[in-house]
């Protein structure tokens, strides 16, 4: 095998792998079709047939709905706002706990500090790197009010385990669903679990809308309070005889024709976008997985993962060189990645300096919760110190360009030696 490229060598992939994109022609063509009729967005903020939006957007909504099994399909502008909306629908109230993950993206831990609810840490698993149910169970308290499982990366959380929990102590479960369009375990979709699921539609995602968002519930009440939320509630809450007032401040998170348009288009083919994702990565893992010091992802056993990342866990002692110098080679050889994920998000000034809402740092005032770090070791260690991460979503990657990144992997993992010469001169 040839010298390493970060030594002078011929890397093995010469250029960068070009970005993978979902927009076609049946795209554009919905999109010419709703400019075409005029209406871009047919929601009004105020009684009437238009509260629930456009002709598209509803008939995304039952698409949706009717895919995925789900009573209800309340479409939003983002994930983010899907997050808020549920928060505002299952009742969050001012010094309320919400049991979340430390890494994920940070909107996922936003989300309750909207309410004036807490967010409470509880650290991953090791090995699917979603929320640990033995750290739920630890972190529950007379003041939590629901918990949020990321399905990360594309694998379940330990879905049915936290919801029979959430049951038997009468709390929450919500599925932030933005990585695993397609998930499931047990042959139950991921989304479907959970009292509410939300999926993303960022342009970055497995299938997209450019932004957006759809939650999904059988629950009618539920249903009913995000679609409330989502749009100016406030006004309804009379003339609809809603009982219960709580959180029905609404916000504008309505979703556009134009969006819902191509998401029409996007999740009548969300089977073959999220399988080419699955077997990148699935190429990457078999091409891989005999390396020392160089672990694959695992799959549970009856589940689906999605890949929206392929992460890899390294391990320097066993490899003999530092994270960051195996990865200065893997970037020379034209194999595209980064090193961790984000950081623990308890280590946000937010946290740190516990200020959210207000200049008093409420809902901070509310409650003894601390975020030092050391809260979440798997989480910390997994950062600071193995994770290398690849997004299949974001490159488009045939058969003989998978079969590269495969031996660009394996080539520095062979001349890994060669590197501890480089790390001593500096």
């Amino acid at each position: 095998m040839s010298q390493l490229a970060l030594l002078g060598g011929t890397p093995v992939i010469a250029n960068e792998p070009p970005a993978y994109s979902s927009m076609g022609v049946a795209e554009q063509d919905a999109v010419r079709d709703v400019v075409a009729s005029g209406c871009l967005s047919g929601f009004f903020g105020s009684p009437g047939p238009e509260f629930l939006g456009g002709p598209k957007v509803r008939e995304f909504e039952a698409a949706w709905a009717a895919r995925f099994g789900a009573k209800h399909a309340v479409s939003v502008n983002s994930n983010t706002s899907g997050l808020f909306a549920a928060m505002g629908a299952i009742g969050l109230s001012p010094g309320d706990e919400v049991i979340v993950p430390p890494w994920t993206m940070s909107a996922t831990a936003m989300s309750p500090l909207i309410y004036g609810g807490i967010p409470v840490f509880a650290d991953i698993e090791d090995e699917t790197f979603c929320i640990d149910p033995e750290k739920v169970k630890a972190q529950i308290t007379a003041k939590t009010r629901a918990i949020v499982a990321v399905n990360l990366f594309g694998h379940p959380a330990r879905l049915r385990e936290l919801r029979d929990l959430a049951d038997a102590r009468g709390i929450y479960l919500i599925e932030d669903n933005a990585q695993a369009p397609l998930g499931s375990e047990e042959g139950t979709a991921t989304g479907k679990i959970g009292h509410i699921g939300i999926a993303s539609l960022n342009y970055h995602k497995h299938i997209h809308t450019g932004e957006g968002g759809v939650c999904v519930t059988d629950d009618d009440d539920l249903a009913g309070r995000m679609q409330m939320i989502r749009n100016h509630g406030e006004n309804l809450v009379e003339h609809g005889g809603i009982a219960d007032p709580v959180n029905m401040v609404g916000f504008n998170f309505r979703m556009t024709e134009l969006s819902a348009a191509v998401g029409l288009v996007q999740l009548a083919d969300v089977e073959r976008h999220v399988s080419i994702r699955e077997r990148l990565a699935e190429t990457l893992s078999d091409g891989t997985r005999d390396l020392e010091g160089w672990t694959v992802p695992k799959v549970r056993a009856g589940c689906r993962h999605n890949y929206y990342i392929w992460l890899v866990k390294f391990d320097q002692g066993a490899i003999g060189v530092s994270r960051e110098l195996f990865s200065k080679a893997l970037a020379a050889e034209g194999f595209p990645h980064y090193l961790a994920y984000v950081p623990p998000l308890y280590r946000l000034p937010l946290f740190q300096r516990r200020v959210a809402i207000g200049r008093e740092g409420w809902p901070f005032t509310l409650t003894d919760r601390r975020y030092d770090n050391g809260l979440c070791p798997v989480t910390e260690r997994l950062h600071e110190n193995e994770a290398i991460c690849f997004e299949p979503c974001a490159y488009d990657v045939d058969d003989t360009l998978a079969e590269k990144m495969v031996a660009a992997i394996r080539k520095v993992h062979a001349h890994r030696r060669d590197l501890n010469a480089l790390a001593e001169t500096g």
